[in-house]
């Protein structure tokens, strides 16, 4: 067939919409005989570019830009092709030899615009759109891409005002009325939906717009006002997919199950959308009502859409975070190797992804890789804030006090505020001051009313933008601000990245280095530091014992059945009260080795996941792998009412490599001897602290063949698991996890030790 025929051919099939084929068409006899005119090429890689096929269009276009290479129209979609590969050094450079082929042409000055906006690039998108400006000052396009260019530069007003001026310029100009909209929300939400009600009178059919304005009030905080803006669009416009995904997202945190109704609805009316699936599916599965069930239909819901979903960090975070939950880890481990899960996490700012991430470590290389994910999160974050910095009003008047700070929205009935309360209790108000900081968005409890009577100044922000908590908190001049609970739910850690405070320290809610360079130090003792100085960001400040104490709260008394199980049962029971995001398929086959290894031994797993039928066959799958039958396994689902279980317990297996913490002190408090893994990272360090600080230091293993060795010597020992269970509440209390007046008096001693250091190095690092 001729070259003409071909294309002819070609562009029938095009015409008549079977557009695969035409493209098929072209390009084998592109192939066959490159020599084409310029105008095949151009129009080739317009038509790729149109499909959002850019890796071909860039493969064609520079196919003809070698048989024309001073075609300006070829090359210039070549530049555009590379551009939307995010290939962006090499558009630049093939957009500036189309300048010097055509220097009056702005095509390609705009397309190198755009390119230094998608890269962030303020200085060199600035000197681009102003020029460009100068030349076309009413191209509301021109106008709104500078001030882009101003955002990117943290200057707010000024992007303010060209997002404005673009709008005015052309009233119907989507992009320009929400990057006004979302300029504005960056200083405040609520000024924010007053530009989304103009954009509103001047586009009133837009689509995106009144989902957008439902976005900023949830960000605002006005989830009733978002609620009400919904059932309304649903009475004046009838059943509309996505306000019925935007409503059950807007109410699924006070009402699950009818925020249910109205995304199963969505998906109804959009079954091809599988981010409303995903959604669904995530909702289920944070569902406390019948969890066990509705674990279950979430992991059914996302099985049936997970090889069609985008794999966006957000979809990837739920899907990962479902699959172990049911311990399907096969599926898990399908969706991304460690490297790249990690960094799509950090990259997309999902630093909460991360604390799941930990138990996928599996060799030294790992380690460093999650610890270079952490830090690209926190560069990141701290390039924007150093953008949009806080003011500071200077060293405050010495009083011989050193004011503290604690930051955490779990100063209320919550494991973090146990473990803190101690040093509420025990510090000296002649020497030292405490400020608390909480964005909890429940109601008050009791625990976290005491605490606020506790210290000099409980400041409690419901609804705050990070940036203006950063402000308030560097209004109180501390000398030192303790974060506690990182990115956990509702926790600011993006606080930290502002430094509202001149030394700023992490402790106790996180298990391994945040990742931002502004936290000069992270709150360890001598068993929880790592020997390898790389798998800690901050400089690590050591408690002498122990990093944590039990306080009474946190472990008030509760009845200990002295007779072992053991002894009831005829046989030995082991077990777990850990969350399952913990666990890995090579963890879960430790554990069923060391079952079966022991003669009529049973598991018992305490977890709400315990009544997904999901999870229970795939842990019997798991351990009837290692020679452990199904009858040997016991599940109980259970959450919260969990720490009665433990009277039927002979020892607990800790998981690894990310071990327990409070299910720990738990366990040894309740009589149950715990045998521990402890590796490298501080993740994988927090029971050997547990168990060497209560006199169990023999409990702890440095290999998988000492834990299994020691899990069996254990399992023989009768007489000392007779011991412990009733004499380990007792060494809990004599040991320094149980003294919490020393306890507090090492912590504040160690803390005015630092900042007597900083405040003696500040003059000498001001002069330098």
């Amino acid at each position: 067939m001729s070259s003409v025929a071909r294309f002819a051919e070609a562009d029938a099939a095009l015409s008549a919409g079977r557009r695969a084929e035409g493209i098929d068409l072209i390009v084998q006899q592109l192939t066959e005989d490159p020599a084409a005119p310029a105008q095949v090429y151009r129009n080739f890689g317009a038509l790729l570019i149109r499909d959002a096929r850019y890796a071909q269009a860039e493969q064609w276009t520079r196919v003809g830009a070698e048989q024309y290479p001073r075609d300006f129209d070829l090359l210039n979609l070549l530049g555009v092709a590379l551009r939307r590969l995010q290939r962006y050094d090499e558009a630049l450079e093939v957009f500036g030899r189309c300048i010097k082929l055509d220097p009056k042409n702005i095509t390609p000055q705009i397309n190198a615009g755009n390119v230094h906006n998608d890269r962030r690039d303020g200085p060199a998108g600035l000197a681009v759109w102003t020029k460009l400006v100068r030349l076309q000052p009413s191209n509301a396009e021109f106008q709104r891409a500078l001030g882009r260019s101003y955002w990117n530069l943290a200057d707010l007003d000024k992007a303010e005002m060209r997002f404005r001026l673009a709008s005015r310029l052309k009233p119907d100009y989507l992009d320009a009325w929400l990057d006004l909209a979302n300029v504005t929300a960056e200083r405040d939400p609520a000024a924010a939906i007053e530009v989304f009600d103009q954009a509103l009178a001047a586009l009133p059919n837009e689509p995106r717009l009144p989902e957008s304005k439902t976005l900023m009030l949830r960000r605002a905080g006005r989830s009733a006002d978002a609620e009400a803006y919904l059932i309304g669009l649903l009475t004046a416009q009838g059943d509309v997919a996505w306000v019925h995904q935007q409503l059950g997202q807007c109410i699924m945190e006070r009402d699950r199950l009818r925020a249910h109704i109205h995304m199963q609805k969505a998906i109804e009316l959009a079954p091809d959308r599988a981010d409303y699936q995903v959604g669904l599916a995530e909702s289920l599965g944070r569902t406390r009502i019948k969890e066990s069930a509705m674990l279950e239909q979430g992991y059914e819901v996302l099985r049936g859409v997970a090889d069609r979903m985008e794999k966006t960090a957000g979809n990837v975070k739920v899907a990962s975070e479902l699959f172990t939950r049911v311990a399907d880890y096969d599926a898990a481990d399908a969706l991304s190797n460690f490297r790249d899960q990690g960094r799509l996490y950090a990259e997309a700012g999902k630093h909460t992804a991360l604390l799941a991430h930990l138990a996928r470590v599996k060799t030294p290389e790992d380690r460093v890789e999650l610890m270079a994910q952490h830090k690209i999160w926190g560069d990141n974050l701290i390039a924007y804030a150093e953008k949009r910095a806080i003011a500071h009003r200077g060293p405050r008047k010495p009083d011989g006090k050193i004011r503290i700070g604690f930051m955490s929205s779990d100063l209320r009935a919550h494991p973090v505020a146990y473990f803190a309360l101690p040093l509420f209790q025990h510090y000296d108000r002649s020497r030292f001051e405490i400020y608390c900081y909480s964005f909890y968005l429940g109601d008050e409890d009791k625990l976290q009313e005491r605490i606020t009577t506790l210290v000099d100044k409980f400041r409690w922000k419901k609804e705050i933008p990070d940036r203006d908590a950063a402000q308030m908190i560097a209004d109180d001049q501390l000398d030192i601000l303790i974060e506690l609970g990182a990115s956990t739910h509702m926790n600011k850690l993006n606080v930290m990245a502002f430094r509202p405070a001149p030394l700023q320290a992490s402790w106790l809610g996180y298990p391994h280095s945040a990742g931002l360079t502004t936290i000069d130090h992270f709150i360890l003792d001598p068993y929880v530091v790592p020997a390898k100085r790389e798998l800690v960001l901050e400089e690590p400040l050591l408690m002498p014992k122990s990093w944590i104490a039990m306080g009474e709260l946190a472990f008030p008394e509760r009845p200990i059945t002295p007779e072992i199980p053991q002894a009831r049962n005829g046989y030995l029971t082991i077990g777990t009260a850990n969350n399952p995001y913990k666990y890995s398929k090579a963890m879960v086959q430790t554990w069923a080795r060391v079952t079966a290894a022991i003669p009529d031994a049973r598991f018992m797993f305490i977890r709400p996941e315990g009544g997904a039928p999901s999870f229970r066959r795939h842990m019997t799958e798991l351990f009837a792998a290692e020679g452990v039958s199904a009858d040997r396994i016991r599940f109980e689902d259970v959450r919260g009412a969990h720490m009665p279980f433990y009277n039927d317990l002979d020892m607990s297996l800790d998981t690894f490599p990310q071990t327990g913490g409070t299910t720990t002190c738990e366990a040894l408090f309740m009589g149950v001897p715990v045998v521990t893994r402890v590796g490298d990272a501080v993740f994988e360090r927090l029971s050997y602290s547990i168990l060497t600080n209560a006199g169990l230091g023999d409990l702890c293993a440095f290999s998988d063949e000492a834990f299994m060795e020691i899990a069996l010597k254990l399992a023989a020992d009768r007489p000392r698991r007779e011991m412990l269970r009733t004499g380990l509440r007792g060494m809990l209390k004599a040991s320094p996890l149980g003294q919490t007046t020393e306890f507090a008096a090492d912590f504040f001693k160690m803390i005015e030790g630092a900042v007597v250091a900083a405040r003696q190095a500040r003059p000498v690092a001001e002069t330098a």
